[in-house]
């Protein structure tokens, strides 16, 4: 186990990395796929406006482009990734007779592109070459610092896994932390974009909130008049029943009294 004088040193890079630890548990859920299928056609960067011949497909990815529209079609509640997986397991159990096609294919292009290569390449000025031996040096600068990322990012997960439970409290509790700041300072941005009418910015989730107290609001108020229209009604048909039975009242009296008279 690393020593802890280690971990704390590199609290501060652990605490900024846990989007890249999601981001590296997502690739390690898809190596099953042959890497092939996350590969892009390699592009050459040049000045010129026709640009070079692109790199050819090798036959697995002929297949995968063959097959993943069928598929699709066929499966349209399935993910991509889960298209993809199906897709390599599929070319896995091709017989070498059903995969010949697409690696032929494969090879007569990878002929042609040599030969298209060459034609452009005889055609580049020094300043072209210079310019594509510099930008082939920063791709691979680019993808060194790439791996050595990856590397650094693998031993903190091998520390982090190692250290106790106390130990993992400190960073737990930053992140916690961080979300609680988070929440605060959208809840105050989104207020004020609000105010100048920027609606658009504000995340839909949060203007759906905001619109349901809204609408709670005015059902109250449109309840509270019914109520209040509804206690005048009443109240006024109580007053013309008590002055009707005062009226009624007065009347009696006064028959019984002409009645004594007579």
């Amino acid at each position: 186990m690393a020593p802890f004088s280690l971990m704390t040193a590199s609290a501060s890079w652990l605490a900024k990395s846990f989007s890249v630890l999601s981001c590296t548990s997502t690739l390690a859920r898809c190596t099953s796929v042959p890497r092939a299928a996350y590969i892009n056609s390699v592009k050459w960067l040049t000045s010129q406006a026709s640009g070079p011949p692109k790199r050819p497909l090798n036959g697995y990815m002929r297949y995968v482009l063959q097959q993943q529209p069928v598929m699709t079609r066929h499966n349209p509640e399935i993910k991509s990734v889960d298209i993809i997986r199906r897709i390599a397991q599929q070319w896995r159990t091709l017989s070498p007779e059903q995969k010949q096609p697409f690696q032929e294919a494969s090879l007569r292009a990878r002929e042609q592109f040599k030969v298209d290569l060459q034609r452009y390449q005889a055609q580049l000025t020094p300043a072209q070459i210079q310019q594509q031996a510099l930008e082939k040096r920063q791709r691979m600068a680019k993808r060194k610092a790439i791996r050595k990322k990856r590397a650094k990012m693998k031993s903190l997960m091998e520390d982090w896994r190692n250290l106790f439970s106390h130990q993992k409290q400190v960073y737990t509790q930053l992140a916690e932390d961080d979300k609680i700041r988070y929440k605060n300072e959208m809840k105050s941005w989104e207020d004020h974009m609000m105010e100048i009418g920027r609606e658009d910015l504000i995340r839909e989730q949060t203007l759906s909130t905001k619109k349901k107290p809204a609408a709670k609001t005015v059902a109250a108020k449109k309840g509270t008049k019914k109520v209040k229209a509804k206690a005048v009604k009443k109240a006024t048909a109580t007053g013309k029943s008590k002055t009707t039975g005062k009226t009624t009242k007065s009347s009696s009296v006064k028959t019984v009294r002409t009645t004594k008279k007579t």
